[in-house]
């Protein structure tokens, strides 16, 4: 993968960022480890995407000030941490993504290996089941009813801006979910559609449109 900053000084730029947001003089000797972790994952991501500057005919790319990429970045590095057991940097990798894009996904939700982020200020992506090819755009949300049950996504997802889907839902491979939506507990919902509507009336139309060759401009 081409990098904007090689992996040891991508590992410095880190440190150095935990130590500006979080001066409380934290051990941090495995940052080097966990950042290798998590450009392993954001190559394998971004590989998939054919949008202009996530890959070309040479492979995968990666531009730290790229800000839609860090908070892909960020999010690999914190899960991976987590998985470690290096609660110090997935705390601060959390943390920092919060701080510098508005974007909370806690370190234990598992999202998919293949997704995408559109300036993502305000989303929470709660511990729902997500699918590959998932996009979110702003202000997006994804969490539990009241009796603590969570949605479920298929294959090629995209939510856009203020979307909201809650609870027990399950949204179909290949939806498109409209701006504005909210929907909760809707059971499980058809593929190959547009989720649309706000609750309780919200409602699915057929489509013959493609999340992963429009939104991911990806042959999957």
């Amino acid at each position: 993968m081409k990098l904007s900053l090689d992996r040891t000084a991508l590992a410095g730029y880190l440190k150095r960022q935990f130590e500006a947001f979080f001066p409380d003089g934290a051990a941090l000797g495995a940052l080097p480890k966990i950042t290798d972790l998590a450009l392993g994952r954001a190559e394998h991501c971004f590989s998939k995407i054919g949008i202009k500057g996530y890959s070309d005919s040479d492979g995968a790319r990666f531009n730290h000030l790229h800000t839609d990429q860090y908070a892909v970045f960020l999010y690999y590095l914190a899960n991976s941490a987590f998985k470690a057991g290096e609660g110090s940097i997935a705390e601060r990798a959390y943390a920092l993504n919060k701080a510098l894009h508005g974007f909370d996904a806690f370190y234990e939700v598992e999202l998919p290996a293949v997704m995408l982020l559109v300036h993502p200020v305000g989303t929470v992506l709660g511990r729902a089941a997500y699918g590959d090819y998932f996009c979110c755009y702003q202000n997006c949300t994804t969490g539990a009813n009241a009796r603590d049950v969570y949605p479920r996504f298929g294959c090629g997802v995209v939510m856009y801006g203020g979307s909201r889907v809650i609870g027990d839902t399950t949204i179909g491979d290949n939806t498109f979910i409209a701006t504005g939506t909210i929907a909760m507990d809707k059971g499980i919902l058809p593929a190959d559609a547009v989720l649309h509507g706000v609750y309780p009336k919200a409602e699915t139309s057929l489509t013959k449109r493609s999340v992963i060759r429009e939104v991911f401009k990806s042959t999957g």
